[in-house]
């Protein structure tokens, strides 16, 4: 018996629709958005199963939980790349290259990364003969976190004393505290600048290992040390022949890039570098990256044990983005963005929070770092604007030692589609009822 050819129509369309909705509700479920029970179907996943560890008093445990919730407008990220990625570049041109090494023909991986990218690393930092890189002076890993614990054995920092300016980025201050380093905090002025006589004094009294300072932007509060105060800092850290660890990751992301970074005027045979892809690429690069002109036996054989497994054609093909000028094509917008979302996000704090916090113009970054102008609770601020199903970062999540307590870090690169203005109304609400007498 033939069936009508409306009635099979029918059918067919169902059965396309179930199909659809069937693979719809797979990638929710991938994502962790639902969840499946046999014989029955799909349902949300709770957000009460989450919302006991909001209430907790790690500080850091509640954000990185809220920002997984759905729903939430996440300003306590630090992703400049979100406004402008290069994902669909990247894996387009690693799409070529399978193409061009097969591979069976492909040799051997290389412990501290693909060679090609190396090599364009190198030729980037070399600014003059002097300050010159080689690609062997490159080791390149799976992500920050990985090469900063190679730094950390290799330089045998447990039970060491590490001065850091603050506030830091709180993964670099996690690392170091998990890994028994004394760390020593060194506050940053309004205006970028270091207490010359502080580090005088920190470097004669205390048998200080190494210093970790940032190259040109310090994040997360986006300021750029006054060319007087980085001559001075440099001249006290050659004299005192300590390491000299710089923090390059936002070395790209300056709204000025012709700025002098602190390793122009550092020993370059006590110096040590490392950033990574992550921040100006996107996260299809995820790897971190180190320089070193010293160390270099024990920095190949940490590396060599260590055993990164990274795609030599992914490498190859960031290699390929650097030697192209494609890097530098992408930064001129994505700075251009930068500086209009900041301009947009300082309109929006004056006009709503004007008489509660005050903000130093950034020179870089993604980021606000606003101080409340009186006293105030900020983890209970916090807590409130979770309510709002908005996230913040407080300060003191910057400082292993309670500083910052007065201040929050506030993303401005995040999705338009958020209402801005409702959120720092929101945020004034929550200062103004978390004052402290």
């Amino acid at each position: 018996m033939l069936l009508d050819p409306d009635i099979m129509g029918f059918f067919t369309s169902c059965s396309l629709r179930s199909c659809v909705c069937s693979m719809e509700y797979s990638l929710l479920e991938k994502e962790g958005r639902v969840y499946s029970v046999a014989k029955s179907g799909y349902y949300a996943l709770p957000v009460a199963l989450n919302a006991a560890f909001c209430g907790g008093n790690d500080l850091l445990e509640s954000l990185y939980v809220s920002v997984r919730r759905p729903g939430m407008l996440v300003m306590s990220s630090d992703e400049p790349a979100q406004l402008q990625s290069l994902d669909s570049p990247l894996l387009l041109l690693e799409r070529e290259l399978v193409r061009q090494y097969p591979r069976q023909q492909q040799p051997h991986s290389q412990p501290c990364g693909e060679l090609e990218l190396r090599t364009a690393l190198a030729a980037r930092y070399t600014t003059s003969p002097i300050r010159c890189w080689h690609p062997d002076d490159v080791y390149i890993g799976a992500d920050l976190r990985g090469v900063l614990e190679i730094l950390i054995a290799v330089l045998g920092l447990k039970g060491a004393t590490v001065l850091v300016e603050s506030p830091c980025d709180w993964v670099i201050l996690r690392l170091l505290q998990s890994a028994g380093v004394r760390v020593i905090e060194l506050p940053l002025a309004s205006n970028g600048s270091l207490d010359p006589q502080l580090l005088a004094r920190l470097l004669a009294t205390e048998k200080v290992q190494m210093v970790l300072l940032s190259s040109g932007v310090s994040m997360p509060s986006g300021s750029v040390m006054p060319e007087d105060n980085r001559q001075s800092i440099a001249r006290m850290l050659r004299l005192h022949g300590c390491w000299v660890l710089e923090n390059d990751v936002y070395g790209e992301l300056s709204h000025e890039p012709s700025e002098r970074r602190l390793r122009d005027l550092l020993d370059p045979e006590r110096l040590l570098v490392f950033s990574t892809f992550e921040k100006l690429m996107g996260p299809e690069a995820p790897y971190g990256y180190l320089l070193s002109r010293a160390l270099s036996m024990e920095l190949q054989r940490t590396f060599l044990l260590r055993s990164f497994r990274l795609s030599p054609i992914r490498q190859k093909a960031i290699a390929r983005l650097y030697s192209s000028g494609r890097i530098d094509q992408h930064l001129q917008v994505l700075r251009r963005l930068l500086c209009e979302r900041k301009a947009r996000m300082l309109q929006v704090v004056q006009e709503r929070l004007g008489d509660a916090m005050e903000c130093v113009e950034p020179r870089g970054g993604a980021t606000l770092w606003l101080r409340s102008l009186r006293p105030v609770d900020m983890r209970r601020v916090f807590q409130r604007m979770l309510k709002q199903s908005v996230v913040i970062a407080p300060g003191e999540l910057f400082s292993l030692h309670g500083l910052h307590a007065q201040h929050v870090r506030l993303s401005h690169a995040f999705s338009a589609q958020h209402d801005l203005d409702m959120a720092m109304s929101q945020l004034a609400d929550a200062l103004r009822l978390e004052l402290i007498d």
